[in-house]
């Protein structure tokens, strides 16, 4: 970190210098709320710290490498700031920072019918998952597996099962990474689903290309 910003306050100047910004979007996020206002000096200037640094770069990393626009944003940022959220309903808080829905109500006021087609909620029942039906992301699920249905690419039950035994080891990983406290669950929920998420999808591309120059030879044999 920039030592100016260490020692204290800067300037709107420095801070897009700092943060390898310009003026002309940090203002844009100062007006969008995604930037919190800076300490004034003076009726027309204000000081920024380390704190707007670190806001800048999240908001750069979400929007830039997570891919959000700035809607979904605002929410993760509202999210991840909001001191009441209980332990049970990170997950809940999580999704909707990211998606705007807000679990299963977003399917309308007292709509309490399962999403997706019928071959999907048969798979998760056989797949003893416990999840909500009513989550969108089953509706998410159905239509991806559908689209490739229609691509034609042979992704049959047995096949989801495979992929879904990786997602599974995945998932005990975020869960075992997420800390006791409400709060820092919500960030580290959220966060890492949205930036570790470009991490999964490039390993994954370069775990094909081993896969396919070693034939898929254990390297420890």
């Amino acid at each position: 970190m920039n030592v100016v910003v260490e020692r204290g306050g800067v300037r709107i100047s420095e801070l897009a210098e700092v943060t390898g910004s310009t003026v002309t979007t940090l203002k844009f996020y100062l007006r969008r709320g995604l930037l919190q206002p800076g300490h004034s000096v003076t009726r027309t200037q204000a000081e920024y710290g380390a704190e707007h640094v670190e806001r800048v770069r999240l908001v750069r990393a979400l929007s830039e490498v997570g891919g959000l626009d700035l809607a979904a944003v605002g929410r993760v940022l509202e999210a991840i700031g909001a001191p009441d959220v209980g332990r049970l309903d990170v997950m809940a808080t999580a999704q909707h920072a990211l998606s705007g829905e807000r679990g299963h109500e977003s399917a309308g006021e007292g709509d309490d019918a399962p999403r997706g087609d019928e071959r999907t909620r048969a798979w998760i029942a056989a797949r003893k998952w416990q999840v909500d039906l009513r989550d969108a992301t089953v509706d998410r699920l159905s239509e991806a597996w559908g689209a490739c249905d229609d691509a034609g690419i042979g992704l049959d039950e047995g096949r989801l099962d495979a992929y879904a035994d990786a997602a599974e080891r995945i998932a005990r990983i975020d869960v075992a990474s997420v800390p006791p406290e409400p709060a820092a669950a919500v960030r580290q929920v959220v966060l890492g689903t949205v930036l570790v998420e470009p991490v999964l999808a490039a390993l994954r591309l370069l775990a094909q290309q081993h896969m396919a120059i070693t034939g898929g030879a254990d390297p420890t044999k």
